[in-house]
């Protein structure tokens, strides 16, 4: 289950959201690039999802009840698609803005100095990127990761514009600043994409990553060399936690004390092998016919 701790981790993007909306708005304000416009739209967004975060991660962290017998967890992919939503509905904001000023050009202004600010935003971002992946990673976050994604995202998009911007201050081409925000809307709307994307496989019971499935399959591996057997493994991820069926075909000779014994050893080798798992596992004789019967989802009347 997700630590109640995590939530300081929304507040830090919460502060580093408001802390780079001011920053990058001034460099807006200073130069009317509407490329650094862009990149304060984008900090917007960034206070949305963090917020939108924080409420998830409350919600995720919540023990299960009765009606929720599974936890919480997955609340943390509603943070992620409305994060993801959130970018897409920028990008189009953004792209607008810029198609009127590619018609329309304007001189910019103070560039120095608003490209500075705009350097200082980047910063703050790119540290809160780095902490918020990490912590993510660590306690296996969707919440968290999608945050960091979305904050790198926002680290490059603000290098290029910064580029862009010090590039049309040289040469005096001022479609290229309109261009360059361009860029940066197709850029969020392929982050906010593929945050959906990820969002409704988790709110459709994807299975575990290969990766994890070939960690369980070498720990059944070494139990079947032992006489055992296993079907219907089954494999869910739901927020932070990921949930794992089978069933495990076992001598009919022996004791349900015994057959427990081995289930409980192989549950806690599959936890070893792939932590942050819930494992279930189903007690069938090896002999019995029926024992093969029940390997599909909907069991045969």
């Amino acid at each position: 289950m997700l630590s109640p701790a995590l939530k300081r981790y929304a507040w830090l993007s919460i502060a580093a959201a408001l802390a780079t909306i001011i920053l990058k708005g001034l460099a807006w304000w200073l130069t009317g690039s509407v490329g650094l416009l862009s990149d304060a739209i984008e900090s917007f967004v960034n206070l949305a999802g963090a917020l939108m975060a924080l409420w998830m991660l409350t919600l995720a962290t919540t023990p299960a009840d009765d009606r929720h017998a599974h936890g919480h967890g997955k609340a943390e992919y509603f943070s992620s698609a409305f994060e993801g939503f959130l970018i897409v509905l920028a990008a189009f904001s953004i792209g607008y803005t810029a198609i009127d000023r590619l018609m329309n050009p304007q001189p910019l202004e103070a560039v120095g100095i608003g490209l500075l600010i705009s350097v200082v935003a980047s910063v703050i971002n790119f540290a809160t990127a780095r902490i918020l992946m990490a912590v993510g990673r660590q306690h296996n976050s969707i919440t968290l990761e999608a945050d960091a994604h979305h904050l790198m995202t926002d680290v490059w998009t603000s290098a290029g514009v910064i580029a862009g911007v010090g590039l049309v201050w040289l040469t005096g081409w001022l479609w290229l600043d309109p261009v360059i925000a361009l860029l940066v809307a197709a850029n969020i709307i392929w982050t906010g994409w593929q945050l959906m994307q990820r969002s409704a496989a988790g709110l459709m019971d994807v299975s575990l990553p290969a990766e994890s499935i070939e960690r369980i399959e070498a720990v059944l591996a070494k139990y079947r060399a032992q006489g055992l057997d296993f079907h219907a493994l089954r494999t869910r991820q739901a927020g932070s936690r990921a949930f794992v069926s089978l069933h495990v075909l076992v001598p009919g000779q022996w004791t349900v004390q015994r057959g427990h014994d081995w289930c409980e050893r192989i549950e806690a080798d599959i936890y070893t092998a792939q932590p942050h798992v819930h494992v279930t596992t189903h007690l069938e004789p090896i002999e019995d016919p029926v024992s093969m019967v029940d390997q599909g989802l909907d069991r045969p009347q």
